[in-house]
């Protein structure tokens, strides 16, 4: 009992950050083949697709063919705010989209299943810039890799875009990096410990029953 508990307090919660860095975007487009391109409808994403771009309302991010999702202040420019799923069998390691025309008001939250925000970036800061609205420009419309660790990798369950009530916040191109089936989260510190009592416990009996056996 002693050893169970000296294993179970140093049993911690595993460290767990997103980070997010970027690259100019490209036309044509060259990151990773999208989970979602927006081309088709899926289910996975409940908010607005287009497929050309409206003066004032939304642009085709640069770099973007086909369809492409758009959240803003009016129908024109995306119903807000828009959610895109992105729970899966298989713990993520890394996210990337094309962020269209980036500008200081386009915010991405990343939630668990129940809605706690686990990380949130907005245009303009955190390596997403510079903000400045550009529709042309490969340095405005930028491929942003998101990189999960620790317990985000199995928590995140969607991703919810916002544009501050003006238009629009456009993307494109999302890909989503997971573990393969194989390579599953090793254990929390407090699972080992569980797990190793448990082997103690099933070795004390079993041993238990040998002497019982040897004395019959």
């Amino acid at each position: 009992m002693l050893t169970l508990a000296a294993c179970t307090a140093v049993a911690l919660p595993a460290h767990a950050a997103i980070v997010v860095s970027s690259v100019p975007g490209s036309d044509p487009y060259a990151g990773p083949a999208p989970t979602y391109n927006f081309d088709s409808p899926t289910a996975a994403w409940d908010g607005s697709v287009f497929f050309d771009s409206l003066s004032g309302h939304r642009a085709q991010p640069f770099g973007s063919t086909g369809g492409y999702a758009s959240v803003g202040a009016d129908p024109d420019g995306g119903v807000s705010p828009g959610t895109l799923d992105v729970t899966g069998p298989n713990a993520i390691l890394s996210l990337s989209f094309i962020w269209g025309s980036i500008d200081d008001y386009n915010q991405v939250e990343f939630q668990d299943a129940l809605g706690n925000v686990l990380a949130t970036f907005t245009g303009g800061s955190d390596g997403i810039a510079p903000a400045d609205g550009n529709q042309t420009s490969a340095d405005s419309n930028r491929l942003v890799t998101f990189t999960i660790t620790g317990d985000d990798r199995t928590n995140l369950a969607k991703l919810v875009f916002t544009s501050g009530g003006q238009n629009a916040f456009e993307f494109d191109n999302v890909f989503i990096e997971r573990l393969p089936p194989q390579n599953n989260p090793v254990p929390e510190p407090a699972t080992w410990a569980m797990m190793i009592a448990g082997f103690g416990l099933i070795g004390a009996s079993m041993r238990i029953r040998r002497t019982r056996v040897f004395f019959a």
